[in-house]
């Protein structure tokens, strides 16, 4: 048995995102409108993708850096309810060992004319002290990405 240090946390992070829920929805569940705000490390190798967005389904993505380290993340969705919410758990593992496990809960809300999404993740960080930054902080960006491709098709379309 290890002592390995193991960080349980839940953070929330809450966006206003153009449009309609329908439309927010749109860009977690079509896999080209979520490459336009997921995709944050172009110096990074694909080395697998599959995206099979239904319940039941899954999401797997795994890279290697420039450094030759490989990053996978598998994700299973557990409950998608279509412009309302999404729950699934995933797990990150760097260099063959797991780095995170996490149930993600994404609400999507009316707001006026606009969508209030609410993500919730509850994760066990494994190993890396600075973990929860990182990784708090890597949401944080991917969301403001998001906020921007939603805006920016919002402008196209107008």
């Amino acid at each position: 048995m290890t002592s390995e240090f193991i960080e349980h946390t839940t953070f929330v992070i809450e966006r206003e995102l153009p449009g309609s829920p329908r439309h927010a929805f749109r860009f977690w569940s079509d896999r080209a409108l979520k490459e336009l705000w997921n995709a944050c490390h172009p110096e990074w190798t694909v080395l697998e993708e599959a995206f099979d967005f239904r319940t039941g389904g899954g999401e797997v993505k795994r890279w290697r850096t420039p450094d030759g380290e490989e990053l996978a993340y598998h994700a299973y969705f557990l409950d998608i309810v279509p412009e309302q919410r999404i729950i699934y758990a995933y797990e990150m593992t760097f260099a063959g060992r797991r780095m995170s496990a996490s149930l993600a809960t994404v609400e999507f809300s009316p707001l006026g004319t606009q969508t209030q999404m609410k993500f919730t993740e509850q994760a066990a960080f494994l190993g890396d002290k600075g973990a929860r930054r990182r990784r708090v902080g890597g949401t944080e960006e991917g969301f403001d990405r998001l906020a921007s491709a939603i805006a920016e098709a919002s402008d196209a379309a107008a």
